[in-house]
Protein backbone atom coordinates (compact mmCIF):
# COMPACT_ATOMS: atom_id res chain seq x y z
CA UNK A 1 0.00 0.00 0.00
CA UNK A 2 1.07 3.49 -0.83
CA UNK A 3 2.09 5.99 2.12
CA UNK A 4 -0.27 8.78 2.81
CA UNK A 5 -0.29 11.20 0.29
CA UNK A 6 1.91 9.50 -2.26
CA UNK A 7 1.00 8.73 -5.47
CA UNK A 8 -0.15 5.43 -6.84
CA UNK A 9 2.27 2.93 -8.19
CA UNK A 10 -0.12 2.06 -10.83
CA UNK A 11 -1.12 5.57 -11.35
CA UNK A 12 1.76 7.34 -11.43
CA UNK A 13 3.72 4.59 -14.22
CA UNK A 14 0.44 4.76 -16.20
CA UNK A 15 1.03 9.03 -16.54
CA UNK A 16 5.03 8.40 -16.93
CA UNK A 17 4.41 5.55 -19.60
CA UNK A 18 2.28 7.65 -21.36
CA UNK A 19 4.50 10.04 -21.88
CA UNK A 20 7.56 8.42 -22.34
CA UNK A 21 5.60 6.75 -25.55
CA UNK A 22 4.98 10.18 -26.62
CA UNK A 23 8.35 11.11 -26.43
CA UNK A 24 9.79 8.23 -28.06
CA UNK A 25 7.03 9.06 -30.87
CA UNK A 26 8.56 12.42 -31.22
CA UNK A 27 12.26 11.04 -31.47
CA UNK A 28 11.87 8.30 -33.62
CA UNK A 29 8.63 8.28 -35.58
CA UNK A 30 8.67 11.89 -36.60
CA UNK A 31 12.28 12.17 -35.88
CA UNK A 32 12.28 15.86 -34.36
CA UNK A 33 15.63 17.01 -33.59
CA UNK A 34 17.25 16.56 -29.87
CA UNK A 35 16.66 20.15 -29.18
CA UNK A 36 12.65 20.04 -29.84
CA UNK A 37 12.39 16.84 -28.00
CA UNK A 38 14.37 18.16 -25.23
CA UNK A 39 12.16 21.07 -25.23
CA UNK A 40 8.96 18.52 -25.46
CA UNK A 41 10.08 16.51 -22.40
CA UNK A 42 11.27 19.80 -20.12
CA UNK A 43 7.63 21.32 -20.64
CA UNK A 44 5.63 18.13 -20.33
CA UNK A 45 7.92 17.25 -17.13
CA UNK A 46 6.82 20.46 -15.67
CA UNK A 47 3.07 20.35 -16.45
CA UNK A 48 3.00 16.82 -14.75
CA UNK A 49 5.02 18.39 -11.81
CA UNK A 50 1.94 21.28 -11.55
CA UNK A 51 -0.54 18.92 -11.87
CA UNK A 52 0.62 16.85 -9.05
CA UNK A 53 0.56 19.76 -6.89
CA UNK A 54 -2.96 20.84 -8.86
CA UNK A 55 -4.87 17.85 -7.94
CA UNK A 56 -3.23 16.96 -4.55
CA UNK A 57 -5.23 13.41 -5.09
CA UNK A 58 -2.85 10.53 -6.17
CA UNK A 59 -4.88 9.25 -8.70
CA UNK A 60 -5.08 11.67 -11.35
CA UNK A 61 -4.97 10.93 -14.81
CA UNK A 62 -4.27 12.82 -18.30
CA UNK A 63 -7.76 11.96 -19.37
CA UNK A 64 -9.15 13.54 -16.20
CA UNK A 65 -6.94 16.88 -16.83
CA UNK A 66 -9.62 19.69 -17.85
CA UNK A 67 -9.33 22.78 -19.47
CA UNK A 68 -9.35 24.66 -16.06
CA UNK A 69 -6.24 23.09 -14.69
CA UNK A 70 -4.38 23.54 -18.46
CA UNK A 71 -5.15 27.63 -17.86
CA UNK A 72 -4.08 27.16 -14.09
CA UNK A 73 -0.79 25.79 -14.89
CA UNK A 74 -0.55 28.93 -17.72
CA UNK A 75 -1.24 31.40 -15.01
CA UNK A 76 1.61 29.61 -12.98
CA UNK A 77 3.79 29.94 -15.49
CA UNK A 78 2.96 33.78 -15.68
CA UNK A 79 2.89 34.64 -12.22
CA UNK A 80 5.10 32.39 -10.12
CA UNK A 81 7.74 31.87 -13.09
CA UNK A 82 7.53 35.01 -14.65
CA UNK A 83 7.59 33.17 -18.12
CA UNK A 84 6.80 34.89 -20.90
CA UNK A 85 3.79 35.24 -23.35
CA UNK A 86 6.15 33.74 -26.22
CA UNK A 87 7.41 30.79 -23.49
CA UNK A 88 3.77 29.98 -22.61
CA UNK A 89 2.91 29.86 -25.74
CA UNK A 90 5.27 27.47 -26.97
CA UNK A 91 4.34 25.34 -23.94
CA UNK A 92 1.02 24.90 -24.68
CA UNK A 93 1.41 23.56 -27.78
CA UNK A 94 3.77 20.96 -26.94
CA UNK A 95 0.61 20.22 -24.42
CA UNK A 96 -1.64 20.20 -27.11
CA UNK A 97 1.08 17.86 -29.02
CA UNK A 98 0.38 15.44 -26.66
CA UNK A 99 -3.11 15.14 -25.50
CA UNK A 100 -3.35 15.02 -29.91
CA UNK A 101 -1.18 11.90 -29.69
CA UNK A 102 -3.02 10.43 -26.43
CA UNK A 103 -6.46 11.20 -28.44
CA UNK A 104 -5.15 9.77 -31.84
CA UNK A 105 -4.04 6.42 -29.54
CA UNK A 106 -7.37 6.28 -27.95
CA UNK A 107 -5.96 7.03 -24.44
CA UNK A 108 -8.22 10.15 -24.05
CA UNK A 109 -11.78 10.67 -24.81
CA UNK A 110 -10.69 14.47 -26.15
CA UNK A 111 -7.89 17.13 -26.22
CA UNK A 112 -8.54 19.59 -23.23
CA UNK A 113 -5.76 21.80 -24.81
CA UNK A 114 -7.65 22.69 -27.88
CA UNK A 115 -10.31 24.61 -26.04
CA UNK A 116 -7.38 26.97 -24.50
CA UNK A 117 -6.46 29.99 -26.79
CA UNK A 118 -2.44 30.85 -26.52
CA UNK A 119 -1.53 34.18 -25.11
CA UNK A 120 -1.41 36.91 -27.69
CA UNK A 121 2.47 36.85 -28.36
CA UNK A 122 4.18 39.88 -27.67
CA UNK A 123 5.68 41.15 -30.89
CA UNK A 124 9.26 41.81 -30.52
CA UNK A 125 11.86 42.92 -32.97
CA UNK A 126 15.14 40.97 -33.31
CA UNK A 127 18.01 41.99 -32.46
CA UNK A 128 20.59 42.48 -34.94
CA UNK A 129 23.98 44.42 -35.95
CA UNK A 130 23.89 47.19 -38.58
CA UNK A 131 26.34 46.79 -41.59
CA UNK A 132 28.94 48.71 -39.67
CA UNK A 133 28.66 46.25 -36.64
CA UNK A 134 29.13 43.68 -38.84
CA UNK A 135 32.15 45.16 -40.41
CA UNK A 136 33.83 45.46 -37.65
CA UNK A 137 33.23 41.98 -36.43
CA UNK A 138 34.98 40.91 -39.49
CA UNK A 139 37.66 43.38 -39.34
CA UNK A 140 38.87 41.58 -36.02
CA UNK A 141 37.45 38.03 -37.22
CA UNK A 142 39.81 38.49 -40.54
CA UNK A 143 42.98 40.09 -38.20
CA UNK A 144 43.14 37.27 -35.95
CA UNK A 145 42.80 34.68 -39.12
CA UNK A 146 46.06 36.53 -40.31
CA UNK A 147 47.96 35.36 -37.54
CA UNK A 148 47.56 32.21 -39.09
CA UNK A 149 46.57 30.24 -36.45
CA UNK A 150 44.13 27.24 -36.23
CA UNK A 151 41.24 28.93 -34.15
CA UNK A 152 41.09 32.58 -35.63
CA UNK A 153 41.07 30.86 -39.56
CA UNK A 154 37.95 28.51 -37.97
CA UNK A 155 36.45 31.65 -36.20
CA UNK A 156 36.80 33.56 -38.96
CA UNK A 157 35.35 30.58 -41.13
CA UNK A 158 31.90 30.77 -38.58
CA UNK A 159 31.00 34.16 -38.37
CA UNK A 160 31.29 34.63 -42.18
CA UNK A 161 29.16 31.21 -43.04
CA UNK A 162 26.50 32.63 -40.19
CA UNK A 163 26.10 36.01 -41.89
CA UNK A 164 26.51 34.52 -45.39
CA UNK A 165 23.79 32.03 -44.98
CA UNK A 166 21.68 32.90 -42.04
CA UNK A 167 21.62 29.78 -40.43
CA UNK A 168 20.97 28.90 -37.08
CA UNK A 169 22.58 27.81 -34.44
CA UNK A 170 22.17 24.26 -34.61
CA UNK A 171 22.81 24.28 -38.36
CA UNK A 172 26.21 25.28 -38.49
CA UNK A 173 27.31 23.47 -35.42
CA UNK A 174 25.75 20.43 -37.31
CA UNK A 175 27.46 20.53 -40.66
CA UNK A 176 29.49 17.83 -42.34
CA UNK A 177 31.79 18.27 -44.79
CA UNK A 178 29.41 16.18 -47.31
CA UNK A 179 27.25 19.67 -46.89
CA UNK A 180 29.25 21.86 -47.98
CA UNK A 181 30.07 22.12 -51.54
CA UNK A 182 32.58 24.50 -52.47
CA UNK A 183 32.68 24.35 -56.03
CA UNK A 184 28.71 24.92 -56.65
CA UNK A 185 29.21 27.46 -53.92
CA UNK A 186 26.44 26.41 -51.07
CA UNK A 187 25.67 24.06 -48.53
CA UNK A 188 23.12 21.50 -47.92
CA UNK A 189 21.57 22.51 -44.03
CA UNK A 190 18.81 20.30 -42.21
CA UNK A 191 16.91 22.54 -40.73
CA UNK A 192 13.94 22.06 -38.11
CA UNK A 193 11.75 19.18 -38.46
CA UNK A 194 14.39 17.69 -40.07
CA UNK A 195 13.53 19.55 -43.47
CA UNK A 196 16.90 19.99 -45.78
CA UNK A 197 17.64 23.14 -47.69
CA UNK A 198 20.32 24.77 -49.99
CA UNK A 199 21.67 28.00 -49.21
CA UNK A 200 23.24 29.73 -51.36
CA UNK A 201 27.41 30.78 -50.09
CA UNK A 202 28.76 33.82 -50.47
CA UNK A 203 32.44 34.33 -51.49
CA UNK A 204 34.30 36.13 -48.79
CA UNK A 205 32.95 33.01 -46.67
CA UNK A 206 33.95 30.27 -49.16
CA UNK A 207 37.53 32.02 -48.85
CA UNK A 208 36.83 32.13 -45.16
CA UNK A 209 36.06 28.29 -45.35
CA UNK A 210 38.55 27.06 -47.86
CA UNK A 211 41.00 28.78 -45.81
CA UNK A 212 40.08 27.10 -42.91
CA UNK A 213 39.79 23.84 -44.28
CA UNK A 214 43.65 24.09 -45.06
CA UNK A 215 44.47 24.24 -41.00
CA UNK A 216 41.33 21.69 -40.22
CA UNK A 217 43.08 19.16 -42.12
CA UNK A 218 46.12 19.18 -40.50
CA UNK A 219 44.29 18.87 -36.79
CA UNK A 220 42.49 16.16 -38.48
CA UNK A 221 45.88 14.49 -39.15
CA UNK A 222 47.19 14.84 -35.69
CA UNK A 223 44.44 14.62 -33.70
CA UNK A 224 43.58 11.33 -31.94
CA UNK A 225 40.21 10.07 -31.89
CA UNK A 226 38.86 13.05 -34.97
CA UNK A 227 35.63 13.40 -35.81
CA UNK A 228 36.39 13.63 -39.73
CA UNK A 229 32.81 14.33 -40.43
CA UNK A 230 32.83 17.55 -38.78
CA UNK A 231 32.94 21.28 -40.46
CA UNK A 232 33.78 22.86 -37.55
CA UNK A 233 36.31 20.85 -34.85
CA UNK A 234 38.10 22.47 -31.53
CA UNK A 235 41.91 21.42 -30.54
CA UNK A 236 40.87 17.79 -29.74
CA UNK A 237 39.68 17.35 -33.85
CA UNK A 238 35.87 16.92 -32.03
CA UNK A 239 33.11 18.62 -33.60
CA UNK A 240 32.82 21.92 -31.51
CA UNK A 241 29.66 22.09 -28.76
CA UNK A 242 26.82 24.46 -29.48
CA UNK A 243 28.09 26.32 -26.05
CA UNK A 244 31.77 26.39 -27.66
CA UNK A 245 30.58 28.18 -30.68
CA UNK A 246 28.28 30.38 -28.74
CA UNK A 247 31.45 31.48 -26.50
CA UNK A 248 33.24 32.25 -29.81
CA UNK A 249 30.56 34.39 -31.68
CA UNK A 250 29.63 35.68 -28.37
CA UNK A 251 32.90 37.48 -28.25
CA UNK A 252 32.87 39.20 -31.35
CA UNK A 253 29.92 40.25 -30.78
CA UNK A 254 30.63 42.05 -27.18
CA UNK A 255 33.52 43.74 -29.13
CA UNK A 256 31.54 45.77 -31.17
CA UNK A 257 28.32 46.23 -29.08
CA UNK A 258 29.48 45.60 -25.79
CA UNK A 259 26.49 44.00 -23.11
CA UNK A 260 23.61 44.07 -25.24
CA UNK A 261 22.49 40.90 -25.87
CA UNK A 262 23.42 39.69 -28.94
CA UNK A 263 23.74 35.90 -29.71
CA UNK A 264 24.56 33.90 -32.22
CA UNK A 265 20.77 34.12 -33.63
CA UNK A 266 21.72 38.34 -34.33
CA UNK A 267 24.05 37.01 -37.34
CA UNK A 268 20.81 35.47 -38.65
CA UNK A 269 18.83 38.18 -38.01
CA UNK A 270 21.18 40.67 -39.66
CA UNK A 271 21.51 38.36 -42.22
CA UNK A 272 17.65 38.47 -42.83
CA UNK A 273 17.56 42.48 -42.33
CA UNK A 274 20.24 43.39 -44.67
CA UNK A 275 18.59 41.30 -47.45
CA UNK A 276 15.20 43.03 -46.87
CA UNK A 277 16.77 46.48 -46.67
CA UNK A 278 18.52 46.10 -49.63
CA UNK A 279 15.25 44.81 -51.85
CA UNK A 280 15.30 41.35 -51.59
CA UNK A 281 11.66 39.73 -51.99
CA UNK A 282 9.99 38.91 -48.98
CA UNK A 283 9.85 35.31 -50.63
CA UNK A 284 13.44 34.65 -51.07
CA UNK A 285 14.08 35.37 -47.73
CA UNK A 286 11.82 33.18 -46.44
CA UNK A 287 13.05 30.00 -48.40
CA UNK A 288 16.28 31.28 -47.54
CA UNK A 289 15.84 31.31 -43.64
CA UNK A 290 13.81 27.75 -44.14
CA UNK A 291 10.52 29.35 -42.42
CA UNK A 292 7.41 27.37 -42.45
CA UNK A 293 5.38 30.08 -42.57
CA UNK A 294 5.82 33.70 -44.36
CA UNK A 295 4.49 35.54 -41.46
CA UNK A 296 7.59 34.47 -39.20
CA UNK A 297 9.49 36.32 -41.97
CA UNK A 298 7.78 39.09 -42.08
CA UNK A 299 8.60 40.57 -38.64
CA UNK A 300 12.25 41.20 -40.29
CA UNK A 301 10.17 43.85 -42.30
CA UNK A 302 9.02 45.58 -39.30
CA UNK A 303 12.64 45.65 -38.37
CA UNK A 304 13.28 47.52 -41.85
CA UNK A 305 10.36 49.83 -41.11
CA UNK A 306 11.98 51.37 -37.85
CA UNK A 307 15.08 51.62 -39.05
CA UNK A 308 13.36 53.61 -42.17
CA UNK A 309 11.36 55.81 -39.36
CA UNK A 310 14.89 56.47 -37.72
CA UNK A 311 16.32 57.67 -40.89
CA UNK A 312 12.91 60.02 -41.75
CA UNK A 313 13.58 61.59 -38.09
CA UNK A 314 16.64 62.59 -37.96
CA UNK A 315 16.85 63.85 -41.76
CA UNK A 316 13.57 65.29 -42.46
CA UNK A 317 13.93 68.82 -41.63
CA UNK A 318 9.63 68.84 -40.83
CA UNK A 319 9.40 65.48 -38.93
Amino acid sequence: MSPAGAPSPSAEASRGGELDEFLRYVAHERQLSPQTVRAYTDDLREFQEFLDRYYGAPEWTWGGVDRLAIRSWMGDCATRRGLSRTSIARKLSSVRSFYRFLHVEGRVEANPARAVRSPKKQRVLPGFLTREQMDSVFQTALLRAEAGGFHGLRNLAIVELFYSAGLRLSELQGLNVGDADLISEQIRVMGKGRKERIVPVGRMALRAVRGYYDARERMIATATRPDARAVFVGQTGRRLSVRQIQNIVGEFLRGVAGESGLSTHSLRHSFATHLLDAGADLMAVKELLGHASLSTTQIYTHTSKERLKAVYRLAHPRA
